[in-house]
């Protein structure tokens, strides 16, 4: 099945859902994920396209799950259909939990904190405590009580004896204003009825068949579907030009070693620099700098 994310709306109710497996999936390898890693990333990664999938082009969202568990901070990283994340400790194992992974205690006791990354605007970052872990019931639960938005998230990944991803997804529920009570008891009762996301993905239930189901008894209007992936926006050139940014002390430093390593957390992908380069950028950094001076000089 494609990765996808469809959007819909259903009498006064946003309803979105996605599958996400393949991305997912290239996602764990990447960084050499744990069972219990790909699990806990996995959701993560969903839950910030779901949430991205609410805000205007070019805006982003990123969402951190900070907890004393072994897992460390897991973060996933969202612009529109692209997503990106890491785990701080991938190689983390608990036992299985009621026969599950134990997400929950992965991540442990903490804060989830999103920040939105918004259009001719200041970022905006709200948290609040974790709930549970489990990442759907503690986005739920920030939504609510930091975003004043009742909403219900569902998140799920599916990883094999191998270690290797199934299946991977999950949907938003959000009410708009002026939406019935009778229409969000529907709802919940649809959910309650439903079984878990990881199970309609595995038997070949499209996001837009499982948003039918959701909203069975409304009337449902799918809007758009679009496909979604991992991409990191990390580059070459975009990681010399930050090395640029740093102060003179530090690029001298640096230019005494024959070889520069950069390393992105979100693709875990490692870039090499030569001493030349390094050294062409503290020349480009002293030489601003004397034209920094010699124009505060006139202007005086």
């Amino acid at each position: 099945m494609e990765d996808v994310l469809v959007k819909a709306t259903a009498d006064g109710v946003r309803i979105y859902a996605l599958c996400t497996t393949n991305l997912v999936r290239e996602a764990a390898k990447k960084h050499g994920c744990s069972h219990l890693a790909s699990a806990a990333l996995g959701r993560a990664m969903n839950g910030a396209l779901l949430l991205a999938a609410t805000m205007k082009d070019n805006e982003r969202i990123t969402l951190r799950l900070k907890g004393d568990g072994p897992l460390g901070e897991v973060v996933a990283d969202a612009e529109g259909s692209s997503v990106r994340g890491y785990v701080e400790n991938p190689d983390a194992f608990l036992p299985l939990k009621d026969g599950k992974l134990n997400v929950g205690g992965g991540i442990g006791a903490g804060n989830i904190i999103v920040t939105r990354y918004l259009q001719n605007a200041e970022p905006f970052t709200g948290y609040c405590e974790l709930q549970d872990g489990e990442i759907a019931s503690d986005l739920t639960k920030y939504l609510y009580v930091s975003e004043q938005t009742p909403t219900s998230v569902a998140l799920g990944v599916l990883v094999d004896k191998e270690g290797e991803v199934t299946a991977s997804g999950g949907f938003f529920i959000q009410a708009m204003p002026g939406c019935a009570d009778e229409v969000l008891e529907k709802l919940e009762n649809n959910v309650n009825l439903m079984p878990y996301v990881t199970q309609l993905l595995e038997i070949g239930y499209t996001p837009e068949k499982m948003i039918q189901i959701i909203g069975r008894g409304l009337d449902v209007d799918i809007k758009e579907s679009e496909p979604v992936q991992f991409k990191c926006r990390c580059s070459r050139e975009r990681i010399l030009a930050a090395l640029g940014g740093l102060d003179k002390k530090s690029l001298e430093e640096l230019s005494q070693d024959k070889v520069t390593e950069a390393h992105c957390e979100f693709c875990n992908s490692t870039y090499e620099f030569t001493q030349e380069e390094i050294t062409k950028l503290l020349e480009e950094k002293k030489h601003q700098e004397l034209l920094n001076a010699a124009t505060a000089h006139v202007a005086d």
